[in-house]
């Protein structure tokens, strides 16, 4: 694992970015396979602004429902800018402003589908780096005595929660993008939901920086209010399915 602080933040960004830009790479190249022009079509474009900023948006705000004790020790300590970044916040604003971009052009056609696999791409390389930056980074997990416990540079074997998450986005990730439902939109909802429903569970798995009420983490409340939503939509959309 890395010990410095600054080559560990440097190294968990690249390998973020590097995760973005081959999601949006392979995105591109889906919808071109697709025959629904490039990203920079006009009903494309209008999408992708949508997304950018709905996910820069949602993360921003869902790390500080997740970490408020950092946010405020910042802002006392004169931070003009909000620190942290959540994943989950990054796809669920991602995903209203995709709606909301759609709404504003006039498009009725599904978009989330041919998201789905360069999503999971992405988010693995990104936990990639959540991993080797270590206890700089607050994805690890609850120590275990477990034969593959990690030693993330306290002495102490945890749970290797981002290789976890690596192990389940992928394959989730690829069944859904090689199904072929005849309901459009189905398969990203279907990883959505499963996404959300992972992060609630392997949450227990994570120390909780600041307790809400029943003692779950921010996580796992924004995963709750937002399975509550979107999870009737869901299955609402698989019973269609033929």
């Amino acid at each position: 694992m890395i010990a410095d602080t600054a080559t560990a933040a440097w190294v968990h960004s690249a390998f973020a970015w590097a995760g973005m830009a081959l999601g949006a790479a392979m995105w591109r190249a889906t919808l071109k396979h697709q025959q629904r022009g490039g990203a920079l079509a006009p009903g494309n474009f209008g999408v992708l602004v949508g997304l950018l900023m709905g996910a820069a948006l949602g993360n921003k705000l869902v790390f500080l429902i997740e970490r408020p004790d950092v946010v405020q020790a910042m802002w006392r300590g004169g931070a003009l800018t909000l620190p942290g970044q959540s994943i989950v916040g990054g796809l669920l604003g991602g995903l209203i402003g995709v709606e909301i971009a759609k709404k504003l052009t006039g498009q009725t056609r599904s978009t989330g589908d041919a998201m789905v696999w360069p999503i999971a791409v992405g988010l693995a390389i990104g936990r990639v780096g959540c991993f080797l930056a270590g206890l700089h980074d607050d994805t690890y997990g609850l120590p275990t005595r477990a034969p593959w416990g990690v030693d993330f540079g306290d002495g102490i074997p945890r749970h290797p929660t981002q290789l976890y998450e690596i192990a389940v986005v992928l394959p989730l990730g690829l069944a859904l993008h090689r199904a072929r439902f005849a309901t459009p939109g189905l398969a990203f909802k279907l990883f959505l939901s499963g996404y959300l429903l992972w992060r609630f569970f392997i949450e227990f798995l994570k120390p909780v920086p600041v307790a809400w009420p029943l003692g779950l983490s921010g996580i796992q409340w924004t995963c709750v209010v937002a399975l509550a939503v979107y999870l009737p939509l869901t299955l609402r959309a698989a019973r269609r399915t033929p």
